[in-house]
């Protein structure tokens, strides 16, 4: 028996409960071995009906993590745990963690102070007491070896893939209120640099070109200096938080999506676009050169001169436009949620079948814990 930590589905969706979801739709078709764990503060409520995850404990959010669920986990005989959203419990050791990035150790100024400091207590003692760590990229695994002394075998790196929806968007046909626009797409955190993505938009000086931005605003991070930035110039649209169709149809009616991030461990918007048919514009650091490969424009992220150029040489040539697109297409189907969930399961039943593994006497016993939850 595995079981998923299942809080994200009490969280908003950011990229790594995006993750964490697609992934878990994909173990539960491939598994009947695997049972859904989450606090009673479900808001993703289609998404635990389909996953049927049970709810157990009193408590909610990092209270819920660290207390109720290695209680439940205990009473069932200590199976083994499987976490895809960073956090885990800090005192269970027959668990397989997932740590996407480490960009609060990268800089801490992106971050809260008490966001930074809960964050640097729990992930080194989470990484320690893991029997195995999943990363999204080549890129992270180095990160947490180097920030965490982590060794190189107890990392596995499993790639990261995009919903279905984005892939099956031909039919998404929404109107384009906006006109001619470059599209930026993120949560507002300072490393996704929004401040470069403006001040470069500002230098181009376009009149028949908006910049439109999606994201929703971190509670982890506050900067009134975007959003003067945002308000000073009305070519630029903050659209906040939009669904997934209303997504779909701003990469296809977008000229290019800019995404010069300057820290990530994966990126999932510049595939998004890559699939919706759109050309990218993405930094030439971290993880996004091994993501995107050949189908995007690369920039230099600390230079808002680089930005704007590449941005204005996109706009301008159709001909690159198209390689890149054609490219993306390609480039997207080196990823996907099955490839990621069979390695996911290939990691648990390794661990199942070895020295940690759970006796047939504990399963059942996790079984019988069923008509317990509350």
């Amino acid at each position: 028996m595995i079981i998923v930590n299942s809080r994200f589905l009490t969280q908003p969706i950011s990229g790594v409960q995006r993750v964490a979801i697609e992934a878990s739709l994909e173990i539960k078709r491939l598994s009947k071995d695997v049972k859904f764990i989450t606090p009673r503060n479900i808001i993703h409520t289609d998404i635990a009906e389909t996953l049927e995850a049970e709810i157990c404990g009193r408590f909610t959010g990092h209270l819920w993590e660290q207390i109720d669920l290695p209680i439940h986990l205990n009473k069932c005989g200590k199976p083994l745990l499987l976490n895809l959203a960073n956090t885990a419990p800090v005192l269970y050791n027959n668990q397989i963690a997932t740590i996407h990035d480490l960009a609060f150790l990268a800089n801490p100024n992106w971050y809260s102070k008490k966001f930074y400091y809960f964050y640097k207590f729990l992930i080194p003692r989470i990484a320690k007491n893991s029997l195995k760590i999943i990363t999204v990229s080549e890129y992270s695994r180095q990160e947490i070896i180097k920030r965490l002394n982590v060794s190189y075998d107890k990392i596995e790196v499993m790639y990261c893939a995009i919903s279905d929806k984005f892939l099956n968007s031909v039919n998404n046909s929404m109107p384009n209120k906006y006109g001619k626009y470059i599209l930026a797409v993120s949560s507002l955190n300072p490393r996704k640099n929004f401040e470069g993505i403006v001040s470069a938009f500002n230098k181009l000086n376009l009149r028949d070109t908006k910049l439109v931005i999606v994201g929703c605003k971190s509670k982890h991070v506050n900067n009134p200096k975007l959003k003067t930035m945002i308000q000073s110039n009305n070519q630029i649209v903050f659209a906040g938080h939009v669904s997934d169709d209303e997504l779909i149809g701003l990469y296809k009616n977008a000229g290019l999506l800019v995404f010069p991030s300057l820290y990530e461990g994966f990126g999932m918007p510049p595939l998004e676009a890559m699939a919706c048919g759109c050309s990218c514009l993405v930094s030439n650091t971290s993880s996004l050169p091994e993501v995107c490969g050949e189908a995007a424009l690369y920039c230099d992220p600390y230079n808002t001169l680089d930005i704007a150029d590449k941005m204005r040489r996109l706009l301008e040539d159709s001909e690159l436009r198209k390689q890149l697109i054609k490219q993306g297409y390609s480039q997207i189907n080196k990823f996907s949620w099955s490839k990621a969930a069979k390695a996911f399961l290939g990691v648990c039943e390794k661990l199942n079948n070895g020295k940690n593994c759970v006796s047939p006497r504990l399963v059942n016993n996790t079984r019988r814990c069923r008509k317990s939850i509350c």
